[in-house]
């Protein structure tokens, strides 16, 4: 066998990690563009209400300033848009935080200094901000994310638990959480003079430099905002420093910003969001509020599962993650039943948060899941086995192949998992060790076929395509399977990925990117080798359209895992160590260890965060985040990150296309939080069922047990 031929799965450092670490890797706000303009927002101050008056007359006088953008003097959108994009359109507001007005000067600090001269007067209106499960505007919820069901039932779910020999029933809690990548929100917009309205379908009018998870979104949504085809729209985004989903779709800063461009044209205008900017107007994961009931017989078997769950929306756009769908499909219950309630309130819209949905979900299904075999007493590995479907318990389809069984035994091997009989036995002065488990599951969606194309040029093959690069290692991975279809070595293949004059590709978003961009890039290769052989002329190019297999809608596409964990919990602080976690993935084919390695220890590393530390909170008067800046909302830093390791199968997936692979950016985080929290109680004997476990709610929960055990 060729070196090309097993390029993938081969171990390669990523070959855009020179320029990045040099600093010659230009992301959205570093492209030089010449004597650029720079543009700073207004936030609304008040959570709903009009407008009576803006007075920007210190504005305008800063020397340096440019334009005072309002709802006064803003272009007109052409057709309407996304609730969220709609801005600077009316004197209203709708969420505190809301751009109101923004300044675009010739230096920031003269615009950031001249915005925080607008005077914006306002007439409140009557805000309803408070979570309150019990409060007004609480309704069931039809459809989540406009594609699973709000509310379901399978069997007899009441009869199921009244006669089960098992029950266990929880209330679990998780908060907003924000995403804070490294890279804030930024864009640059450049709207070029003297092209006219009757400009040909190719003429660029627009072009944008920005952080995004692909450049089809943004150059859609502006194309039609501002009366444009999308062939005019030009969007750069080769270099993105991490999303984890807040960039897969545009936010009202890229319209505003646009907005100045065309009042300003041959001028480019670069924004660059703060850090509590992006906390007020870039989307958050919703916080939830989940009751899970299980129930099973004497063996375990589950006979009944039983998810609730509540959240908080927005009534700009009520975004609602897909919490209990893990309690549909991860175990074997004939008689099942999840149900939606929303509350809409006047607050700033969520969006797509790393596994949106089965990272809250999971934290409370593998809690209880735990629940049940210390009730049960049986072995909480054993218990997931014993719970193992044949079929995909939701659709009674087969699945395109599952490796749980594996993921939780050899794991535990790894790991050397082991749980005490009775919690609080093992102690090294005043920490008290434990260790847990959960699975993790995150389905393989299709967002629909991507195109490459391959040009082979200065004795290159060239790999084009919209894909981009978050920070999973695309630029590596997509030339890794480039090379393994053409037989050639990596190194004479380049990936050109970033740009919308490329063919069309969908976004990184879903762990959807490897695969399907992956068999895109099979297929241009399969058609490249098949015109012009193995001795192509200069410019010889071929593209061609990724496929899935035939009857892949006859199986149920889903990466698996699980997670261990090991913690120490002081007695005296409440503080909770995480001293080792390991997780073990059934993760398809592996395309890149390294990178595949980077994406599951950052998915791992980002779940013992928000396990531990991650909360936003709301001023309950007004419902914008009070702790907006990273100083409030703590991350873990590398010292909270002790031990983190991965383990995987490797086993090619035979319905995921021409790689294999499955889509891993996500299942690393799922399980974390549950494992965590298991390893807790398993050290101390409480059962915290909120996230994140900071060290006041460890004490609380002792204080609790202590007041229990004295009355009893």
């Amino acid at each position: 066998m060729s070196d090309a031929a097993t390029e993938q799965g081969r171990d390669r450092a990523r070959v855009d990690g020179p320029l990045k670490v040099a600093g010659l890797a230009p992301y959205a706000y570093e492209h030089e563009v010449g004597e650029a303009l720079f543009l700073a927002p207004v936030l609304s101050t008040v959570a709903t209400g009009e407008i009576t008056g803006i007075d920007t007359d210190a504005a305008r006088a800063v020397p340096g300033v440019h334009l005072v953008l309002t709802h006064d003097n803003a272009p007109r959108l052409a057709l309407p848009t996304l609730p969220t994009l709609a801005v600077l359109r009316k004197p209203r507001v709708r969420y505190r935080g809301e751009i109101v007005a923004a300044v675009v000067a010739d230096t920031l600090e003269a615009a950031r200094h001249a915005a925080s001269l607008v005077q914006v007067g306002y007439a409140p209106g009557e805000a309803d901000v408070r979570v309150d499960q019990h409060g007004r505007d609480v309704r069931s919820v039809r459809r989540v994310m406009g594609v699973y069901p709000g509310q379901h039932a399978v069997g007899d779910v009441d009869a199921a638990l009244a006669g089960a020999a098992y029950r266990v029933e929880g209330d679990y809690a998780t908060p907003v959480n924000h995403h804070n990548p490294i890279e804030p929100h930024s864009a640059v917009a450049l709207w070029h003079e003297g092209v006219g309205r009757l400009a040909g379908p190719r003429t660029t009018r627009l072009t944008l430099w920005d952080s995004n998870q692909g450049v089809v979104a943004p150059q859609g949504v502006l194309a039609g905002a501002f009366g444009l085809l999308p062939t005019q729209v030009e969007v750069i985004s080769p270099y993105v420093g991490g999303s984890f989903g807040t960039k897969g779709m545009p936010h009202p800063h890229l319209v505003v910003t646009v907005m100045a461009a065309r009042m300003l044209p041959g001028r480019a205008v670069k924004v660059a969001l703060t850090r509590p900017q992006m906390f007020s107007g870039t989307g958050y994961r919703p916080e939830t509020r989940q009751r899970v009931t299980l129930a099973a017989d004497e063996q375990g078997r589950l006979q009944a599962v039983d998810h609730e769950v509540f959240a908080p929306v927005s009534r700009v756009i009520p975004w609602l993650d897909p919490t209990a769908g893990p309690s549909l499909s991860m175990y074997a219950s004939t008689t099942r039943r999840v149900g939606y309630r929303a509350q809409h309130l006047d607050i700033a819209p969520g969006t797509f948060m790393r596994a949106p949905g089965e990272y809250t979900g999971m934290f409370a299904l593998e809690s209880a899941m735990d629940e049940l075999a210390r009730d049960s007493g049986i072995d909480p590995i054993e218990l997931r086995l014993r719970n193992e479907p044949e079929t995909d318990p939701e659709s009674g389809k087969p699945w395109s192949s599952r490796h749980v069984t594996t993921c939780l035994t050899e794991g535990a091997r790894v790991f050397g998992f082991e749980q005490q009989q009775e919690p609080g036995g093992r102690r090294e002065g005043e920490w008290l060790l434990g260790m847990g488990v959960a699975c993790a599951s995150f389905p393989q969606m299709g967002m629909g076929p991507s195109l490459a194309r391959i040009t082979f040029t200065g004795g290159r093959y060239v790999v084009s395509m919209q894909a981009s690069d978050i920070g999973t290692g695309a630029w590596t991975v997509l030339a890794q399977i480039a090379a393994q279809a053409l037989d050639v070595p990596q190194d004479q293949v380049e990936a050109q990925i970033g740009r919308s004059d490329a063919p069309y590709a969908i976004i990184a978003g879903g762990s959807t990117g490897t695969f399907g961009w992956g068999s895109a890039v099979v297929e241009a290769a399969v058609a490249f080798r098949e015109e012009h052989g193995s001795d192509p002329a200069e410019g010889a190019t071929a593209r061609a359209r990724g496929r899935m297999p035939k009857g892949v809608r006859g199986v149920t596409r889903m990466a698996f895992g699980a997670h261990f964990a090991e913690v120490a919990v002081s007695e005296v602080s409440g503080e909770v160590r995480v001293r080792r976690l390991y997780g073990h993935f059934d993760g398809g084919r592996i395309m890149n260890p390294r990178t595949a390695r980077s994406q599951l220890v950052g998915g791992m590393t980002m779940g013992l965060s928000g396990a531990l530390f991650e909360e936003s909170y709301r001023d309950p008067r007004f419902g914008h985040v009070v702790n907006a800046d990273l100083a409030g909302y703590h991350v873990a830093a590398h010292a909270d990150v002790v031990d983190v390791e991965v383990g995987w199968i490797g086993e090619p997936d035979p319905w995921m296309g021409a790689t294999g692979a499955k889509g891993i950016g996500e299942v690393g985080i799922v399980g974390v939080p549950a494992a965590i929290g298991n390893a807790i109680f398993d050290a101390t004997g409480l059962r915290l069922r909120e996230l994140p476990f900071t060290p006041g709610r460890v004490l609380e929960a002792w204080d609790g047990a202590s007041v229990a055990g004295a009355r009893a």
